[in-house]
């Protein structure tokens, strides 16, 4: 559920994730600091220091790695991201792959008994909301027939500029029309489909116009011509596809990047092999999907 203007969007359990945020992943080394800073402002220690920004006002997530899904070991693992972080709890907590692994070895994932710890860790009150991420639509589908706490899932679903999709006509008329930038236009677009967003970009101009989604919408005759965009009518195609799955679109925040491409954008290679007790093909780590 959104609120009015988009700016929040309600998870499953009632807590809120912002609409927006800052994608990191792939940057250089060295400027995501440097980025992070840009978002959230120059005075941020200063706030901090005087009381205007307080924990409840930041959204925190952390991921549970591979490595770490039997039962005994979540709770290590997420205490250990706590301790890393010198936080008290976390807003939301996500299982990073369907993936389980140990001593450097792939093993047969047993993801209802992974759940039930990360179930156990939001019974503690120490995380708000717990999800997963890069989980294919039957394994969420599975998931929740097992699930006693419907998961928020997280996907990356493209990259703008690889795909060209920022160049795309039908993007520059609209942003024409309502004076924005194509990459504002196309990020607005994820909003009003029901999706958080969170662009990536290390420059501090673009940081800002990614900011500026709000006080503004796309109206109805412009939002019907993107199903002119191969991209966009594949992501809808696919959201489709989760709710027919029985997959409630409020357990769901899956973040792109710009809009969807057909290509994933982390194929999971590493995390399969013939030789494993897990996954054998990607075919088989993303069930044909």
């Amino acid at each position: 559920m959104a609120s009015d203007d988009l700016r929040f969007f309600e998870l499953n359990t009632g807590a809120k994730i912002p609409s927006v945020g800052l994608g990191t992943w792939l940057a250089a080394p060295g400027v995501v600091a440097h980025a992070i800073a840009t978002a959230i402002g120059d005075g941020l220690k200063k706030l901090f220091a005087d009381g205007v920004v307080k924990r409840e006002d930041m959204f925190i997530t952390s991921k549970l790695w591979c490595t770490d899904h039997l039962p005994e070991d979540v709770p290590k693992a997420f205490d250990r991201t706590l301790r890393d972080l010198q936080l008290d709890y976390l807003d939301l907590y996500l299982i990073h792959w369907p993936v389980s692994m140990k001593n450097g070895q792939l093993t047969k994932p047993d993801i209802p008994s992974t759940w039930r710890a990360m179930e156990a860790l939001y019974n503690s009150g120490k995380v708000l909301a717990i999800g997963v991420s890069n989980f294919s639509v039957k394994k969420l589908q599975d998931l929740l027939e097992v699930a006693n706490v419907p998961p928020a899932g997280y996907s990356p679903l493209g990259k703008g500029i690889e795909s060209n999709i920022l160049k795309n006509p039908v993007l520059h008329t609209a942003a024409e029309k309502l004076g924005k930038t194509p990459a504002q236009v196309a990020l607005r677009w994820g909003l009003q489909m029901g999706h958080s967003v969170l662009p990536k970009s290390t420059n501090a101009v673009r940081i800002k116009e990614n900011f500026d989604l709000f006080d503004w919408s796309i109206p109805a005759d412009i939002l019907a011509s993107f199903s002119e965009i191969e991209q966009a009518s594949h992501f809808m195609q696919s959201s489709w596809s989760l709710n027919m799955a029985g997959i409630p679109k409020a357990f769901l925040f899956s973040c792109s990047i710009i809009i969807s491409r057909q290509e994933r954008v982390v194929p999971g290679h590493e995390f399969v092999s013939k030789t494993s007790a897990g996954y054998k093909t990607t075919e088989e780590l993303w069930d044909g999907e």
